[in-house]
């Protein structure tokens, strides 16, 4: 039987496993030349969320399934989820939010195959300078805040923190910066504060002095479901055995980012340059929860993933919305 796993090593689901999945683990070239697609063009947060991801490129997991993998940072979801529509990207990795806002809008039809991350604590919170007048949530009020893209999961977590300590999202002036220029518009004033993930929050502190005024670990987004990987149904459907060779490796890294912070902090620092972090930021940045699966393709928590449609349906009036109509058939 698989196993669908977060850290901590709780049962979630079972899965029976596939034997494709099994057999692709072999590499060499056999495995290769049955690929539909052996060379892929993957788009990924370069972040914590993506911890299983690089560890995978970074210690040849995916190289061991016969694929050749290029790595596109994504600068947001939503640009990430075009490109894949677009056919600029096989397989994105990003957060559930904008999947689920793009499948509703039925700007992509997409299948969640895999779990990325789960939040932990402090590793996403909203930050300001230390010079800054705001010391508080309430303090935020008719502000400018930072978030990298509109309505996504950062403004989803902030809402969610914002109306459990009494602030209205609505009295707070949202503007969209890219994670590496929000350290520069908070220096220079353009904005009060910034909604920053690890390990940009760790860089942060540690370069530019920033303060921490809320972890968005709390209330209703305690341990939230972040971050997963995306192909187009279509893309599915014409590359099974690049998909299951992918996921393969894929768990793989999150199987050891599950296990060992000394595999996370290697990985982020062998990140493509330029987003590889120093070695003193990976030391002392706080980590996600990194769902694992030995089951086949696919093998999600339908039941957390769930969870993010309805914080969605609270914070953002977002529609009735099954999400499985993103997942593996169950049948």
């Amino acid at each position: 039987m698989g196993t669908r796993r977060v850290c901590g090593g709780m049962l979630l689901v079972t899965a029976v496993t596939l034997a494709l999945a099994v057999g692709c683990s072999n590499g060499g070239g056999a495995v290769n030349a049955q690929l539909e697609k052996p060379v892929l063009t993957v788009a990924v947060d370069p972040g914590v969320d993506s911890a299983g991801f690089f560890i995978a490129l970074d210690q040849g997991l995916f190289t061991a399934q016969g694929l050749t993998v290029n790595f596109v940072a994504a600068t947001s979801s939503q640009t990430a989820i075009a490109g894949q529509v677009a056919g600029a990207y096989d397989i994105t990795g990003g957060n559930y939010v904008s999947y689920i806002q793009a499948q509703q809008q039925r700007t992509a039809d997409l299948y969640i195959f895999a779990e990325g991350s789960v939040m932990g604590p402090a590793t996403q919170g909203i930050y300001t300078t230390p010079g800054s007048p705001v010391k508080t949530l309430a303090g935020l009020e008719g502000q400018t805040v930072a978030i990298n893209a509109p309505n996504n999961v950062s403004y989803l977590l902030t809402a969610s923190v914002l109306t459990e300590h009494g602030v209205s999202p609505a009295s707070v002036h949202f503007v969209t910066i890219s994670f590496t220029e929000m350290p520069a518009e908070l220096e220079s004033g353009a904005v009060t504060a910034a909604v920053l993930p690890e390990p940009f929050a760790s860089d942060e502190e540690e370069v530019q002095a920033g303060v921490p005024i809320a972890d968005l670990d709390q209330g209703a987004t305690t341990s939230f479901p972040v971050d997963g990987y995306a192909v187009t149904k279509q893309w599915a459907a014409k590359h099974p055995r690049t998909l299951a060779a992918f996921y393969a490796a894929l768990e793989q890294g999150q199987r050891i980012a599950d296990a060992s912070r000394a595999a996370v902090e290697s990985a982020m620092v062998e990140m493509p340059a330029p987003f590889g972090v120093a070695a003193k930021t990976a030391a002392v940045m706080a980590l996600d929860n990194y769902p694992f699966s030995s089951g086949p393709v696919g093998s999600v928590d339908k039941v957390r993933l769930q969870r993010v449609v309805d914080v969605m349906q609270q914070f953002l009036q977002f529609p009735r919305f099954d999400i499985g109509s993103m997942l593996r058939s169950s049948g």
